[in-house]
């Protein structure tokens, strides 16, 4: 399976002012946007990891998922949450041809953690022996900074604050994930049980 980001979220959608704000770095003397490139390095790399943790996305984006086959001919999870939409599924065969499928033929199941995809009819599209299928959607709570929910803006802040506070850290400690970020976390976090597929 393999999981591809179509889209990426621009520089100007960072909450550059506010992650500034958090920090309490000082303003008014005309070079406070200098550290502008540091400072969004560590927002991005606190955003992906705290979607990594939780198995969300946090800025919409546009996504393709590519599979081998369905976990069942009626239903697949899908493997990042919240799904705004389905955009497209396409089958491919063994030699590479493409066949678009119609959108009549399936529908978003919406859920907090594992959203699916569901047949509308009596199965979805068969996945060809040495083929595969892809899923184009939107995933994410929103395109803007203020559509995320708050907790989990604070858990981004206060990572990205504790990469930005620990850049000079050699010792390894610094790249931890702190208690109170994970505390904020776990509540969105999707546990599987049971190793179930869908």
């Amino acid at each position: 399976m393999i999981l591809v980001e179509l889209t990426s979220t621009p520089s100007q959608d960072l909450p550059m002012q506010e992650f500034r704000a958090h920090l309490r770095l000082g303003t008014g003397f005309g070079d406070e946007t200098l550290q502008d490139e540091v400072l969004e390095s560590y927002l991005r790399a606190a955003l992906a990891a705290t979607e990594a943790r939780i198995g969300k996305m946090l800025f919409q984006r546009r996504v393709s998922w590519t599979l081998t086959r369905w976990a069942t001919s009626q239903e697949q999870a899908l493997p990042v949450a919240p799904v705004k939409a389905l955009e497209a599924v396409v089958v491919t065969d063994r030699g590479g041809t493409d066949t678009s499928v119609d959108t009549a033929g399936y529908a978003l199941l919406q859920d907090t953690h594992r959203p699916k995809i569901c047949a509308t009819g009596a199965a979805l599209a068969a996945v060809p022996p040495g083929g595969s299928v892809t899923v184009t959607f939107d995933a994410g709570f929103g395109l803007a900074w203020t559509d995320i929910p708050p907790d989990l803006r604070e858990a981004v802040f206060l990572l990205a604050g504790h990469y930005y506070e620990n850049r000079h850290d050699t010792s390894g400690a610094g790249g931890l994930m702190p208690f109170g970020v994970m505390a904020l976390l776990d509540t969105h976090r999707n546990i599987r049980i049971f190793g179930t597929r869908t």
